[in-house]
């Protein structure tokens, strides 16, 4: 079995080192799969003892399964990698998987999610926007449109602007984090300092559809399927799909709750 689809029903309970642990052995799987429990545990400055028991608290009846799995996982993987996927094929016609990853980014949202996260809109609180790179300029038009929708929305652009708002984020405030690499750094760190919160903001990602680290720290996560387009060695792979779920999130709560807020024609 894979090994996000083991841990990810224990992650909520995760104390903070706990968390730390768990990112550690997140970015370094290659390198544990052929270690023994005395030299992880050294490694990340923790008792064997310690590391055994976060390792059956995340879902494993010891350290042998734990490495078994993580070697299958990344096993797994790598022959991913190395094969075309629905969502990172290199081709020169590029037309028909561009719409296709459109619709399947759409059609697998389950409705419950789309309720769940109008359910939270509908409160009206305040948004941030938390984004970079190519996504930022999908982030822009999203500002745009649910600031017209009437909605509090905050858009830091740069890093610096993304440190202090970060930091002004609050337990009623929706939180979310449009990034295709699901493992970036400066996010991961962001959700873990909302962890030391006394209450956490409701936090929702928009990844790439792999099991990654913001995914799985994530209150509801959405993805998005997108070809691997590169240009001069620049990533400008599409974040249509992004823009089609944010779309899709505003539309749905125009439907559950236009009739309150909105003097809404639907044509």
């Amino acid at each position: 079995m894979n090994f996000f689809d083991i841990v990810e029903p224990h992650l909520k309970m995760l104390t903070k080192n706990e968390q730390v642990l768990f990112d550690y052995v997140v970015s370094n799987m290659n390198k544990i799969k052929n270690q023994s429990i005395r030299e992880v545990a050294g490694e990340t400055y923790v008792s064997t003892a310690t590391f055994l028991r976060f390792v059956k608290k995340i879902g494993f009846a010891g350290f042998s399964e734990f490495t078994t799995v993580i070697k299958y996982t990344v096993l797994n993987e790598n022959t991913k990698k190395t094969e075309p996927t629905p969502f990172e094929v290199p081709q020169t016609d590029y037309r028909e998987e561009y719409l296709k990853n459109i619709i399947e980014s759409v059609r697998v949202i389950p409705i419950k999610k789309l309720h769940e996260i109008t359910k939270k809109l509908s409160d009206h609180p305040t948004i941030y926007l938390f984004s970079k790179r190519v996504s930022k300029y999908a982030a822009e038009y999203v500002y745009y449109i649910y600031t017209m929708a009437g909605f509090n929305v905050k858009y830091p652009r740069d890093y610096d602007f993304r440190q202090i708002a970060s930091k002004q984020v609050k337990p009623n405030d929706l939180v979310f984090i449009l990034t295709y690499n699901g493992k970036n750094l400066e996010f991961v760190e962001m959700i873990k300092n909302w962890g030391n919160l006394e209450e956490k903001p409701f936090l929702i990602s928009i990844t790439e559809p792999d099991n990654n680290t913001i995914q799985n720290l994530s209150d509801i996560n959405l993805y998005i399927f997108s070809d691997s387009i590169k240009v001069n060695n620049t990533e400008i792979s599409s974040r249509v799909s992004t823009i089609s779920l944010m779309e899709l999130v505003l539309y749905q709560y125009i439907e559950d709750y236009g009739g309150r807020d909105f003097n809404f024609i639907k044509r």
